[in-house]
């Protein structure tokens, strides 16, 4: 039976893989991650926020609800709690000035976002298995043959090539970066995209 890539959809849309990073690079040198979100190996960069209020990304703000079934019993719990994604429509002021500004502009023109963040996921870790309320656009923008993204059971890898891809995060999934290098991806939450 072959494997079915459904959850992972290519989009229409690629960007310059080496402004990302020089982007990328950029929002670094202004910010580094932020590592307090009590996730060991993951951390985030919001460039986006509600209209003037940046408390809308701080601490779990960065992460968001989700629901994930933690032991045996298979009991499904809720953690964080739930975000408005669509008020999130300030690119923030910092990086207005750098790539991500472009590549922004021309995905809220495409899709109606949500949350806009660079995420890490440093090497030899995981995420838990969970499940998100909306599908989430993935631009890998570092990334290495062990930084594998797996929903409902199926495993892909996403080059860092330029590419824009949706996944389908309402259906149980995690990512783990087996590598030995940090993978980081831009990561927005999509409002009305439908699966099929």
């Amino acid at each position: 039976m072959p494997l079915n890539f459904d959850d992972f959809q290519k989009q229409d849309i690629k960007f310059d893989i080496s402004e990302l990073r020089n982007a990328c690079d950029q929002v670094l040198k202004i910010k580094g991650f932020d590592t307090s979100l009590g996730i060991p190996h993951f951390a985030g960069i919001s460039l986006n926020q509600i209209p003037g209020d940046p408390k809308s990304i701080s601490g779990s703000k960065i992460r968001g609800v989700f629901w994930t079934k933690p032991d045996s019993s298979g009991k499904e719990v809720v953690r964080d709690s739930k975000i408005d994604e669509s008020q999130y429509t300030e690119f923030l002021d910092d990086y207005k000035n750098t790539y991500f500004k472009d590549v922004y502009d021309q995905l809220t023109k495409k899709y109606r976002l949500g949350r806009v963040r660079l995420l890490l996921k440093e090497p030899r870790s995981t995420l838990s298995w969970h499940r998100d309320p909306e599908p989430r656009l993935h631009i890998p923008i570092y990334t290495n043959p062990g930084a594998i993204m797996v929903i409902d059971h199926i495993a892909k890898h996403m080059p860092a090539d330029g590419s824009v891809w949706i996944t389908n995060n309402t259906k149980y999934h995690n990512a783990f970066n087996g590598g030995e290098e940090n993978r980081v991806h831009l990561v927005a939450c999509v409002l009305d995209y439908k699966f099929n």
